[in-house]
């Protein structure tokens, strides 16, 4: 951890669109949409990124400058950079051992990794890629037995930090995953049997790897289960709606760091302060759940102007890049992390994705720094042009 990691880039893809469109020629549609759609018409999804590009900067030309460091300092550990890999429910659907592949990375780049409960690689397999470096995000259970095992599973690997999540108190209204069958229960339709067939890497990939699982619910579920009977096992195991006597409990027992992620307003960040949460995260779920609300870049800006002095204040939903991650710094918050920029780059390319992503955004927000002259991450804000 923390060795000097090769920035190398692949120069067929130099931005993350580059990547997204690679992925597209080469995953199933299904399995594209699912990663890139966000909820009913997309409304929030674009606003997500567009807002956080209506922030500019001001550079610095003839100010003395020694130099650019883009290391941070989160939760007493000292990252390489300020971003991290947001977590993402279904990542071996998108392509085989995404989590892994990612984690691995992360953890070779000195970034945290943030494992889902509802992704396809478990707490102890992703803990031992990257020596319980890895932050787990965890969906809230219906059953306390079982809230308690998986967070007791979370703390013996060594996680470091532990996300709650309270931003998906329903599904989201996701018009393409319920056309493609991707909805709750989900269902294999002929139509993406013939759209795994003209994918044929990705096909063989999956066949070799094995059909994508829950990993770590793998011990709570009923064996050989269709597909219609896991969503409904899916349905009565996880409550999403989150309040302080749920909480509180889990701080009790937490003895890591502990952050509410899908923070979206001030009297949210509020009771987190007062529950004692370590951090938030500002986050729409990227766009996933409320296509009638705000963008997280404005919530993002209030928040950490009011509370940024109490509590560790981050965000993700809707960066695509470094100078996003900039924007986003810039604009108060201490941390950021992106889930489909990732996504896109391990889609694209394989094995070599997860190295490739977090160097392209490196690389690009080293540029920014330089350019604005900016020496440090915590810098930031004397760079933001105000509205």
């Amino acid at each position: 951890m923390g060795k000097d990691t090769k920035i190398k880039i692949n120069s067929n893809y130099p931005s993350v669109t580059d990547l997204r469109t690679k992925a597209q020629r080469k995953i199933p549609k299904f399995a594209f949409e699912y990663l890139d759609g966000g909820c009913n018409e997309d409304v929030n999804l674009h606003k997500n990124t567009s807002e956080i590009r209506e922030v500019e900067l001001l550079p610095y030309y003839w100010s003395k400058h020694t130099g650019s460091n883009m290391k941070t300092e989160l939760f007493g550990h000292t990252y390489d950079a300020p971003f991290g890999i947001a977590p993402v429910g279904l990542q071996g659907l998108i392509w085989p051992n995404a989590p892994e592949i990612l984690a691995k990375a992360a953890f070779e780049h000195n970034i945290p990794f943030v494992l889902s409960t509802v992704t396809t690689s478990s707490i102890e397999r992703v803990a031992e890629i990257t020596e319980g470096q890895a932050w787990f995000q965890l969906y809230h259970p219906t059953e306390n037995r079982l809230r308690d095992d998986i967070i007791n599973r979370a703390a013996s690997a060594g996680c470091p930090v532990l996300v709650i999540l309270c931003d998906v108190p329903t599904f989201g209204f996701r018009p393409r995953d319920i056309r493609n069958g991707l909805a709750m229960p989900p269902k294999m339709s002929v139509k993406n049997l013939v759209q795994i067939l003209g994918k044929p890497e990705w096909a063989v990939k999956t066949l070799i790897n094995g059909q994508p699982n829950f990993e770590t619910l793998k011990p709570y579920m009923p064996k050989n289960l269709d597909l219609r009977q896991l969503g409904k096992f899916m349905d009565e195991t996880f409550s999403g709606r989150l309040n302080e006597e749920k909480i509180k409990p889990i701080r009790d027992m937490w003895k890591g760091k502990l952050v509410l992620k899908g923070v979206a307003n001030e009297a949210d960040a509020e009771k987190a302060i007062r529950l004692g949460l370590d951090g938030i995260i500002v986050s729409n779920h990227g766009g996933r759940q409320l296509d009638a609300g705000e963008s997280t870049i404005k919530p993002l800006t209030r928040i950490a102007k009011k509370y940024g002095d109490q509590i560790t204040v981050m965000m993700d939903s809707g960066l695509r890049s470094g100078p996003d991650v900039a924007r986003t710094l810039a604009r108060g918050a201490k941390f950021t992390f992106m889930g489909r920029s990732f996504m896109y780059g391990v889609a694209a390319l394989g094995n070599e994705g997860g190295n490739h992503t977090i160097s392209l955004l490196k690389t690009e927000l080293q540029q920014v720094m330089e350019q604005i002259c900016c020496e440090e991450v915590k810098d930031f804000p004397n760079h933001l042009i105000h509205d």
